[in-house]
């Protein structure tokens, strides 16, 4: 939308519209860079109207051009947002500096004398994502910090809408461990339902709870107007023999719950007298037909703390509801509730909205390979890439926890990969899409390469000879007369190129360098079949034979990439990590 700069309407964008274009992507960025999340339209705009006052009659104007610019920047990612602030108004970036930031990394606890009990508690219906990662890693570190406990807890009391997975319990322990996040403690609630029984019948004896035989939309009208269940009145002795018969089979499923009082007056409906159990006669995957009621998320989640002694939670804070629905369970039974963090949502640029349960219906459909498909942003999926837990730690530690809810990129978690993996990770030549080239002359029948280009590991050899491959996209290029130097090969010169045919001119890369050659890559015709596998796209060619010795390591591609080397066999399938 073209902004005038007077009452003509002109259709071409005025020098005024530039100008104001140009304030709203340097105050857009400072917000990214600040907040490492996309920028905020409500700050960007308060920002201009306080550097431009004269704006203000036209904010209605001006809101559009600012939702433009945003999403242009939401593209980006923060290593970009920051290199083009430094570009367009590096006076801003040192005006985030010279301001205080929060510290970076875990901040200190409350309450952490004689250490912490700490949990994670996941529904096991998939292998952990990368948002279950920050959880694990968060939640174990903080337990480092002051001693004490960490729990892996499988909250599995759903069998119904949730569909626990068998295998998904061993993936959480396998990647918990891997991560670096060894539990001190498993537990699975659905073996532990007796005991939210007991307490069960402990609050129903204490009055702090009543079996409804409302159906589900009679109760929703009454609870909406804030009147009270007609069952809500019973005796405890009604309530008690009424909950034996939700356990003996009396009520059928969808008769009877057991429900919570609270406050049937309270401004949230969400808190009024809800659910604790209700019966379900789906078998569950890890106790069969053992149970036929079955406590719901808020009264489990709320039992298991009190009995494990968990002394903090990390809680998104879009489940400030559950605190407080739980809160009158603890009050009725005269507990203490744990510390609780609220920490914002985090976003992935890349994957963008994703949750468990459609990445299941979308592998069950064969939309993806399995749970570690490398499109997919499960733990497993970025540990076959070649991801280490190393940088997963770092980066999700740095992160912190806050209530803000922020959008990071992959290349920041790839950056900080990049970092380990480098010095660690051998080089190997990969022609993807190959072209044959043929040399006359004496090229030798082996060439030598080092291993790293700045670490002595000693030297690679690479069968050689008259006959080569390229990239297409390299041999594209190329000119009859143009010169080149096939890295750590020899200098050669293009005679033909249908077909591609060169003439050696010398070893030297000291000619390479007098001359300025562009040094391309190159493998043996007789080399071995790769194919890479990545999150957008998969590449087949041909790689040096030495691939072969580099099974489950993590490898440079030179001009390509890091990949991880997952078979080997006739063909070599490699994971794409990241340049």
């Amino acid at each position: 939308m073209a902004i005038s700069s007077g009452g003509e309407g002109k259709a071409r964008r005025s020098p005024v519209t530039e100008d104001i274009r140009e304030l709203i992507e340097k105050f857009a960025l400072q917000n990214a860079v600040k907040y490492r999340s996309a920028p905020n339209h409500g700050a960007v705009m308060g920002k201009l109207m306080g550097e431009r006052p004269d704006l203000r009659p036209r904010a209605r104007e001006i809101a559009p051009l600012i939702t433009s610019v945003l999403k242009d920047i939401e593209q980006m990612g923060p290593e970009q947002w920051e290199a083009r602030l430094r570009e367009i108004a590096p006076e801003l970036i040192e005006e985030i500096s010279a301001r205080k930031e929060p510290a970076k990394g875990l901040q200190p606890l409350e309450g952490t004398e004689g250490g912490v009990v700490m949990r994670f508690a996941p529904n096991p219906n998939g292998p952990p994502t990368l948002g279950s990662a920050r959880g694990i890693i968060i939640n174990s570190e903080y337990v480092k910090m002051y001693g004490g406990k960490f729990i892996l807890r499988f909250d599995d009391t759903d069998p119904v809408n949730k569909r626990p997975m068998i295998e998904a319990y061993d993936w959480y322990i396998e990647d918990c461990r891997w991560l670096g996040a060894e539990p001190h403690e498993i537990v699975a609630a659905s073996q532990r339902v007796e005991k939210y029984y007991e307490v069960a019948e402990e609050l129903i004896r204490r009055g702090g709870a009543y079996v409804c035989m409302c159906e589900q939309a009679a109760f929703k009208s009454l609870k909406d107007a804030a009147m009270p269940c007609p069952h809500r009145d019973h005796t405890v002795d009604e309530n008690l023999d009424l909950w034996n018969k939700m356990l003996d089979g009396s009520f059928k499923e969808g008769e009877a719950v057991l429900r919570v009082k609270t406050d049937i007056k309270h401004k949230d409906p969400a808190i009024r007298d809800w659910a604790g159990f209700r019966i379900v006669t789906k078998s569950h995957p890890l106790v069969g037909d053992r149970y036929r009621v079955w406590p719901l998320l808020d009264f489990e989640s709320a039992v298991e703390d009190h009995l494990l002694g968990v002394t903090h939670i990390l809680r998104g804070k879009d489940l400030i509801d559950s605190e407080r629905r739980q809160r009158y369970l603890y009050d009725h039974m005269g507990w203490v509730y744990p510390r609780v963090l609220h920490w914002g949502r985090v976003k992935i640029f890349q994957f963008g909205a994703f949750s468990t349960s459609k990445l299941r219906k979308a592998i069950e459909a064969g939309e993806y390979s399995g749970w570690d498909d490398p499109r997919l942003p499960t733990v497993r999926a970025v540990r076959r890439r070649g991801i280490t837990a190393e940088a997963l730690r770092k980066f999700m530690i740095d992160l912190g926890v806050g209530e803000t809810d922020i959008s990071i990129s992959m290349d920041s978690i790839y950056a900080e990969n990049r970092r380990i993996v480098d010095p660690i990770a051998n080089r190997r030549f990969f022609v993807w899409d190959p072209v044959e080239i043929e040399i006359e002359g004496d090229v030798p029948e082996v060439a030598e390469a080092p291993l790293h280009p700045t670490i002595d590991r000693g030297m690679r050899k690479i069968r050689a000879g008259n006959r080569v491959l390229l990239c297409r996209d390299d041999a594209n290029g190329l000119e009859a007369g143009s010169r080149i130097r096939l890295k750590d090969l020899c200098n050669i010169e293009i005679k033909e190129v249908s077909p591609l045919r060169a003439e050696f001119i010398d070893l030297s890369p000291e000619t390479a360098k007098r001359l300025r050659l562009r040094i391309i890559h190159w493998a043996p015709v007789d080399g071995i079949p790769v194919r890479v596998l990545g999150p957008e796209r998969i590449d087949s060619g041909i790689g040096e034979n030495g691939i072969s010795d580099e099974l489950d390591r993590i490898v440079q591609f030179e001009r390509y990439g890091f990949v991880r080397i997952d078979s080997v066999g006739e063909e070599v399938v490699a994971y794409f990590a990241h340049r």
